[in-house]
């Protein structure tokens, strides 16, 4: 049984891209959202697409006068400034928002349970304002109905930007070792459509202790939707991509939400990522650096390295990943050796190896260079092609393939499957591969 579960997970990325067939895979290494102070939103009911064909209904969040999306739009905002966020509502029962992790001043529509709702099918607003006196990253959910509202669809995330921040040399939290080059975010969350089909014919009450979910998200989609690009038509309620993308070498911001009602385990192919901060608060002793500096000198000094993030409902991670390809054993870049500038050092011709022993110009792992790939590569007739294989093994390389294969990795990266470690979750209404999965993509630099 070891052996079978070691052969399926090493099979993983090989199955995935067998089977997809997708638009090219350029990479979105960005987070889309809206920014400012004050924000106007509507709840109301729609329809998304699920990536085994099906239409679910839905409830969600979405700029007043616009569509609802799912998860709601995500508020990108500056650590000091008040947001404010008034809330009206179209769905059949009152809606609300809480916003974990702040103190809000809710105002205007009806008393609730919890915090002000915005009532039933009306125009009276519900307005909730708070500071964003730290940054980091934080979720925002209904607090009417959550066991019924959430499942539905009213989620949503905000980041919360640190004071001072340049977004030339962007920081998590204003600290140097929060730098990063590239940032994204991955809200998790799941559904149970027998509940969504039981709203949306009218049933009251609506059970949801019977909740057993067949479908995972990330940023509102199921793969292979989550590898096509932001603001597809075919998703217009679906806005948001979930395929990360980075150059070797550079360091990639992940920002984690719980936004259902499960746990959601997190596996980063590739390389470990170091956890910075849970919950908005950065992982970092308040006395000094000692360790830090001796230890772990480019993350804070409590900062946790692992391959798998449990995302727990209602928390938020940031972990710092980067792939560099030291001490593969063999050039990444299929170098013979003799290449003129590329890991040379000394007054002729110039350094370009940096202290950590790296190519500064290929990123390239030196002590490898012109080292031959270790195994002899099969011919095209003994090779199954995947979408993202360039045609060869080495980075921003390209080789022949047959006709209609290949075609979703145009720089020739290399691919590595991000996705749950539950591997139910893994699947389309129990059809693999699908669900909580993604493809991160690390390029050559420049390209």
């Amino acid at each position: 049984m070891i052996y079978i579960k070691r052969q399926l997970e090493d099979s993983c990325l090989i199955l995935l891209t067998l089977l997809l067939s997708l638009v090219p895979a350029t990479g979105w290494a960005a987070i889309q959202g809206l920014s400012g102070t004050n924000f106007n939103f509507t709840a109301s009911s729609g329809q998304i697409s699920a990536a085994d064909g099906d239409d679910v209904f839905f409830w969600g969040y979405g700029v007043a006068g616009q569509r609802p999306q799912y998860p709601g739009p995500t508020l990108i905002v500056q650590q000091g400034n008040t947001v404010t966020i008034r809330l009206s509502n179209r769905l059949p029962q009152n809606t609300s928002l809480l916003i974990p992790g702040f103190k809000v001043q809710a105002s205007g529509g009806v008393a609730g349970q919890i915090t002000r709702e915005a009532p039933a099918a009306s125009a009276t607003e519900a307005v909730y304002s708070f500071v964003a006196d730290r940054p980091g990253t934080f979720g925002y959910y209904s607090g009417t109905n959550s066991d019924l509202q959430v499942e539905m669809g009213l989620i949503g995330a905000i980041v919360v930007r640190p004071t001072g921040f340049d977004a030339a040399v962007p920081t998590a939290y204003g600290d140097a070792r929060t730098a990063y080059d590239d940032e994204f975010l991955f809200l998790l969350s799941e559904m149970d459509p027998e509940i969504h089909h039981a709203v949306e014919i009218g049933t009251d009450p609506v059970a949801t202790t019977g909740f057993h979910p067949v479908l995972w998200f990330i940023n509102g989609r199921n793969a292979p939707d989550t590898m096509a690009a932001n603001n597809v038509t075919w998703l217009p309620n679906q806005p948001y991509n979930a395929m990360p993308s980075i150059e070797v070498g550079k360091r990639l911001l992940a920002r984690w939400v719980g936004g259902g009602r499960d746990h959601h385990p997190f596996h980063t192919h590739g390389n470990n990522f170091d956890l910075i901060a849970r919950d908005g608060y950065l992982l970092q002793t308040t006395a000094g650096a000692s360790r830090q500096a001796s230890e772990m000198g480019t993350v804070p000094d409590l900062a946790v390295s692992d391959f798998t993030q449990n995302v727990a409902p209602g928390g938020s991670y940031e972990g710092i990943w980067s792939w560099t390809g030291a001490e593969l054993g063999w050039d990444m870049y299929g170098h013979s050796g003799t290449e003129v500038g590329i890991c040379e050092s000394g007054p002729t011709p110039a350094t370009t190896i940096d202290a950590d022993g790296f190519d500064v110009n290929t990123r390239e792992y030196c002590v490898d260079h012109g080292k031959p790939l270790p195994v002899v590569l099969p011919n095209a007739q003994q090779l199954t092609f995947g979408g993202f294989y360039s045609g060869s093994p080495f980075l921003a390389a390209e080789g022949s393939l047959p006709p209609g294969e290949g075609g979703n990795n145009p720089n020739a990266g290399y691919a590595f499957m991000w996705h749950s470690h539950n591997e139910k979750e893994m699947t389309n209404n129990d059809i693999f591969p699908g669900g909580l999965m993604t493809i991160m993509i690390v390029n050559a630099p420049g390209m």
